[in-house]
This record gives C-alpha cells, structure tokens and sequence, in this order.
C-alpha cells in the first residue's frame, strides 16, 4: 500500500511538472509569435513613443541595469555581513532562532508590501522622491531575506573540518572565515545572489507603488535621477489597447527574459567554476 501511495505521489508530481512545461511552453511561444518581428537594433535603441512603430525600449533596459547594480551594492554586502554573523558569530541563542524564523517570514511576504515600505521609508521620509536610489533601496528590501538565507545555507554547508583546521594552525576566527569559510562557500553564495537579482529584475509592483514613472524619453545619469524599468515599460504597453502596443509589450518580454537567462547563466557558470578548485 505505500508503494503504491508513493508511486501515485510520483506520477502526480510528473504530471504537474509536464502542465506547468506546457503552459510555459506556449506563453513563451505567444511571446515570440507576437514580439519576434518588433525585435531589431532600433527596438534596443529607441526611447518609448506614442507612435508604436518609433517605440523602443532603450530607457526601460537602461533603467533596470541601473536598478539591478544599485541593489547589487546595497543588498549583497548587508546580506553576506547579516549571513556571516547569524553562522559563524551569534550562538545558537533564542534571540538568533526569532531572528532566523523571522527572515524566512519575511521572504514569503508579497513584493507590493516592500513597495509600500518603500513609499513610506524612502520616498517620503527620506525625501528621495521617486529615483533610482529609492528603487534599488526597495528592491534591496525586498531581496535581503533570499540572500540572507541562501547564504547561511552555503556557509553551513562547508565542513567543521575545515574551521578546526584552520584554528589547530593558530588562525582567528575572522581569518577563519575569511581565508577559509568564505572561498569554500563561495559558489553557492554567488548563486544564491545572482537569482535573488533575477528575481528583483522582473518585479513591477514595488516600483509602481513607489512611483516609478512609466514613460521616460531620456536615460538616467545618476542615482538620484527619475526612471523606469523592464516591467513597467511592459505593463504601459500591454494596458494600451491599440494591437502594436501589444506586440512591442511581447518583445519586451523577449528582451527581459534574455536578461533573465543571462543572469541564471552567469550563476551556473559563477557556481561551476569556483566548484572545481574546492574540494572537500
């Protein structure tokens, strides 16, 4: 009977992994059905026009290379510390299991929340209007509890071994980890990152909450300058009801989900070539 039981678990895990292929299948083939033929250098290299034939996509992907390299800064340094001083610093204390429990709550709550968070903290309190830094502050927000957590996950994983080795040899804690912990953890730390990055790319919610404007004719210069994003240069287009509006949304669906593969690739490849100098 539990054989049975267990092959019937199997089968519907196969079958729900097969749908969600299929429905995957076919939004990726609208998408390229719709936004293939709108895909050219001028798409790349055109600011956002009422004219659909004229319209590009240049400031949006500029904006999310921006966006994604502030939050990298913020966000990595803040969640590797908070990651490195949970494992390796805090005793296995109730305050440091609230802590833990707490950070795992916090990455299951709706991105919309952090986009509230963020027009209330960075927007309005710190008087930063609706600019790149207060989006990659709130992106940061809404990132850090995945970083936080794929981190311990790669810290813990590195054999005890290693750190009475390296303390048998008269090395101190901060060496410990820096020389020796930190390198071992290393590829899985770098893709923990790089797809909480992924995720942050393709959110809308927070940045429309916080007013991040959806149509700009120019590219940002500095941190504190106004901008848009991938995802919501798509949202105005697929709300518009004129057919080539939607055709240029399914392009830039396209030219995200290429950022997207690029930074899942980079995680793989991040993460396979720091795995063949460690071995445990």
């Amino acid at each position: 009977m539990r054989k049975i039981k267990g092959k019937t678990f199997e089968f519907l895990c196969l079958a729900a992994t097969l749908i969600a292929l299929l429905l995957l299948a076919l939004l990726l083939w609208d998408a390229w059905d719709k936004g293939a033929g709108w895909l050219s250098w001028r798409f790349l290299d055109s600011f956002p026009s009422r004219f659909p034939e004229q319209a590009g996509i240049k400031s949006a992907l500029l904006g999310s290379i921006w966006l994604m390299l502030l939050t990298a800064l913020i966000s990595i340094p803040v969640g590797m510390g908070a990651a490195i001083y949970l494992e390796e610093y805090a005793g296995r204390t109730w305050l440091t299991r609230i802590i833990e429990i707490n950070i795992s709550n916090l990455a299951g709550v709706p991105s919309i929340v952090y986009g509230i968070l963020g027009l209330a903290l960075f927007v309005r309190g710190m008087m930063l209007g609706r600019s790149l830094i207060a989006g990659a502050l709130t992106m940061a927000l809404l990132i850090l509890p995945i970083i936080i957590i794929s981190s311990q996950e790669a810290i813990r994983a590195v054999p005890n071994s290693i750190r009475e080795a390296s303390y048998a040899l008269g090395a101190t804690k901060w060496q410990t980890v820096r020389f020796h912990v930190l390198p071992a953890a290393l590829p899985g730390i770098l893709t923990g990152n790089i797809l909480a990055l992924s995720r942050a790319v393709g959110e809308a919610a927070p940045l429309l909450m916080i007013g991040a404007l959806t149509f700009i004719a120019f590219t940002p210069a500095s941190p504190f300058d106004p901008f848009t994003a991938l995802p919501i240069q798509i949202f105005n287009w697929a709300s518009r009801p004129k057919a080539e509006f939607q055709y240029l949304a399914a392009a830039g669906i396209l030219v995200l989900l290429a950022l997207l593969l690029t930074m899942n690739a980079a995680a793989i490849i991040i993460r396979n070539k720091y795995q063949k100098y460690i071995k445990w």
